[in-house]
């Protein structure tokens, strides 16, 4: 009898992510490891079992995956590609020296370049980041082998197209014209690609934020990959001893969530009803003041307009009067200082002026006189940090020992952005669940919003689970069919929403920090739809595509809450 049972492509997708993150939790736990050394190439290994749909032609053996490294470099700070050894650090004092901090264009982190060889990254948004940062490098690793076979002939000696890249990059360090078609021919021979393809990503890349020439990029990657293959010039990872210490004591989000309490606290708007929203930090600012601070500046239709005019590159000026009124009239912003990335907005709604307000915002006079709401608005939270700030955020204020000031949180919104599983960039998802996946914890909820809000307004509307994954680079087409088509029948999938459902179940059904019968408000829009090729978040960000679902999203919670 043949016990031999076949694995459907799912599980064995599930098999590498769970393979890759012990890996990851186990150098974590060593300290140090080399990218091509025996644990590095466990977890490139898993990386390719797993073909994530973010990293494309990650398994191509030639082709250079070019949408996907330009995702990458995105969240990696500008340099990385020089750079032999890379320290993952916790906030160790490099903020108070001599040394320029580097922030990602995509990933709001501190990182320093400590000299040629050596890029130190600070970390201190918990487990997710420094596996986001570790999915990151692999990828990029897999990327650099490509460039070396491609530069070297079969006697390991270099290609002409690789020498005369070495021409270009020190033309282009000199700021010295060189003529790009000829160096796009010798860039596709490195690549692996077409020469259409090759000029298609060196204007994508030219025209993205704080990231190096595709020549350049190419050049570094290659160089370092020969250096440790000739020369055995290693590179290396390493996690600080402070890192690996700090991780998973909320050490960050007590800091952030004290200085919020003790803002509010000395505002005296503590005893009053709190309403928490997760979100951007422009969206409440913009529906509640956008009209107000603009009048007779410009046309007014509707809110969309307004947003879509306030989101132009050009519109500074605007976004910036905007900015000031609300500053004038109620709001109070909070930027962060205790590494946690995360700023945050407050709204005294006493101090608002209901005539400013635009026609889709409801307001119910009796209720906001009576209760005078505060609103504290909280940047997005990455994977895990997501509960860790909740989970402080929901905690009484101690001002001194022994002295507990409770919060009266009234409601919990969440508006976020997801892949969604079946429908189109743009549209909304409404949860009535949170799953998270690789374990059995599931967090069934009441959702305060639900499809008839959304229906009929021009864009689809979907109901159903979320699927909160481990990391959304991670996924491939396998595992997100089986969540669509099994049981799950899931919306969607994010990072966040399990963490935040966590730290609100412990704080109302367990600690009884907040009311039982908190309201929760959950939506998302679609970012991407990873089930359709061109359509994952390597393909681009939605632009303006995303101003009408964020809109619609945060004039439904504001009303929620004022009207």
């Amino acid at each position: 009898m043949d016990h031999q049972i076949k694995r459907t492509r799912a599980q064995e997708s599930r098999a590498a992510i769970q393979r890759l993150y012990i890996a990851m939790r186990h150098l974590f736990i060593r300290g140090t490891y080399k990218p091509l050394g025996v644990s590095g190439e466990a977890m490139i290994d898993a990386m390719k079992d797993l073909r994530p749909e973010i990293y494309g032609n990650v398994n191509d053996p030639e082709r250079v995956e070019l949408d996907g490294l330009l995702y990458v470099m995105q969240r990696l700070p500008k340099g990385i590609e020089e750079c032999r050894h890379i320290r993952l650090i916790s906030r160790e004092g490099l903020e108070k020296t001599g040394f320029t901090a580097i922030i990602p264009a995509k990933r709001r982190r501190d990182c320093y370049r400590i000299d040629e060889e050596q890029m130190f990254i600070e970390m201190t948004r918990g487990r997710s980041d420094i596996y986001d940062i570790l999915t990151h490098l692999t990828f990029l690793y897999i990327e650099a082998e490509k460039i070396r076979r491609n530069s070297l002939d079969s006697k390991g000696r270099k290609q002409r197209d690789w020498l005369k890249l070495e021409q270009i990059i020190e033309l282009e360090s000199k700021r010295k014209k060189f003529n790009k078609e000829v160096a796009y021919t010798y860039l596709s021979t490195l690549l692996g690609r077409t020469y259409e393809e090759t000029v298609a990503a060196c204007e994508r890349f030219s025209e993205a934020e704080d990231v190096n020439s595709i020549f350049h990029i190419t050049y570094w990657l290659g160089r370092l990959s020969m250096e440790e293959a000739l020369e055995e010039n290693d590179r290396q990872i390493s996690f600080s001893s402070a890192l690996r210490e700090k991780v998973g004591h909320h050490i960050y989000g007590e800091k952030w969530a004290n200085r919020i309490k003790a803002f509010l606290f000395e505002k005296e708007l503590l005893n009053r009803p709190i309403h928490i929203i997760s979100a951007n930090m422009h969206s409440v600012m913009n529906s509640i003041f956008g009209l107000g601070a603009l009048k007779g500046k410009i046309k007014y239709d509707d809110l969309e307009s307004l947003a879509k005019n306030l989101s132009i590159q050009n519109k500074k000026t605007l976004r910036d009067k905007v900015q000031a009124f609300a500053l004038k009239n109620g709001m109070y912003q909070l930027e962060d200082t205790s590494g946690m990335n995360i700023s945050v907005q407050i709204f005294d709604t006493e101090q608002i002026d209901s005539k400013n307000l635009p026609p889709e915002i409801e307001w119910n006079k009796t209720k906001n006189q009576e209760k005078k709401p505060v609103i504290v608005v909280m940047d997005y939270a990455f994977g895990e940090q997501a509960y860790e700030t909740m989970d402080e955020l929901l905690k009484p204020y101690e001002p001194e020992e022994n002295v507990e000031i409770p919060i009266h949180i009234e409601s919990v919104s969440v508006m976020g952005k997801a892949g969604i599983l079946q429908g189109d960039k743009g549209d909304i998802m409404i949860p009535n669940a949170h799953v998270f996946e690789g374990t059995a914890d599931n967090y069934p909820f009441e959702n305060a919003l639900n499809i008839e809000k959304f229906k009929g307004k021009g864009l689809g509307v979907y109901d159903g689970p979320m699927i909160t994954v481990l990391g959304t680079s991670l996924q491939n087409k396998d595992i997100l069919r089986y969540f669509l088509k099994s049981s799950w029948e899931a919306a969607g999938l994010e990072m966040e929403g399990a963490h935040y459902q966590k730290a609100i179940q412990a704080a109302s059904k367990i600690r009884s920090s907040i009311s039982p019968n908190i309201t929760l408000r959950y939506a998302y829009y679609a970012s991407d739809n990873p089930l359709e090729t061109g359509s994952t978040l390597a393909s681009g960000s939605l632009g303006e595509d995303g101003v009408k679902p964020t809109y619609m999203i945060t004039i439904e919670i504001l009303n929620g809450i004022l009207g």
